[in-house]
Order: structure tokens, then sequence, then C-alpha cells
């Protein structure tokens, strides 16, 4: 596997990263979220439903900006 030349600009600048960064960060919180919402009355399973879309629409984001263009890559110009 070779990275690509230009790696450090894409980690810092590319949307798709920093997308896939905060689902990354949305899975990571679900069980605490979960282990809390067990917790609490009544509103256990809409929330986690919410959680899930939330997670999944910005996971489908990560994929478009992965190839879209972006100003401020080399290859966005």
């Amino acid at each position: 596997m070779k990275l690509a030349s230009d790696w450090r600009e894409v980690l810092r600048y590319a949307w798709s990263v920093r997308l896939m960064a905060l689902a990354f960060l949305l899975i990571i919180l679900e069980p605490v979220a979960s282990t809390l919402l067990d917790l609490s009355a009544g509103w256990s399973p809409v929330i986690r439903i919410i959680l899930s879309i939330i997670n999944g629409l910005v996971l489908a984001g990560a994929i478009v900006a992965r190839v879209v263009a972006q100003k401020g890559l080399s290859d966005g110009k």
C-alpha cells in the first residue's frame, strides 16, 4: 500500500476525512448514549434511531466528499 504524495494535506483539509472522524466519534459515543438512555424512561428507542440516522447521513456525506474535488487540495485547484 502506498500513501498519496499529499497525504498530510488530505488529512488536514479534506472534508471526507473530517466527516469520517465525526462518524467515528458518533460510533464511539453510541454505547455511552445507550447506557444513559437505559437509565431514562420513554425516549430510548427514538433517540437510538435518530443517532443511527445521523451517523448514516454523516457517512453518506463522507462518501460524497471523497469523490468531489475540493478547493485547497492539489486536485481541487
